[in-house]
């Protein structure tokens, strides 16, 4: 599990990067790498959302990310092969990881 602050949802994520990390990690005990904010929407999406948003569009009218912890699931081949909603939970994920991961 990879994380990408994300400031484009409610501004929720204000802080720089040093302060985002120790937010998450005092108040969600986070395991897994987290990088410097970006974007995910508009002009400015990261290259990395772009290619994820082109490989799995999701279900809308648009390929927009739709609020922070959508989740994308990569597999072992660099494939995208499944998108989820921020409802999701990661435990949820890793149940259906290993019939996804195939």
């Amino acid at each position: 599990m990879l994380g990408f602050p994300c400031n484009q949802f409610g501004a929720q994520e204000p802080g720089s990067a040093e302060e985002i990390r120790a937010f998450t990690s005092e108040n969600y005990d986070i395991d897994f790498p987290l990088f410097a904010k970006i974007e995910v929407n508009g002009d400015g999406a990261a290259d990395l959302y772009k290619w994820l948003k082109e490989e799995q569009p999701g279900e809308g009218e648009t390929s927009d990310i739709t609020w922070n912890f959508e989740k994308f699931l990569v597999n072992s081949a660099g494939d995208v092969v499944a998108r989820f909603s921020p409802m999701v939970t990661p435990e949820e994920i890793a149940e259906q990881a290993p019939a996804l991961l195939g």
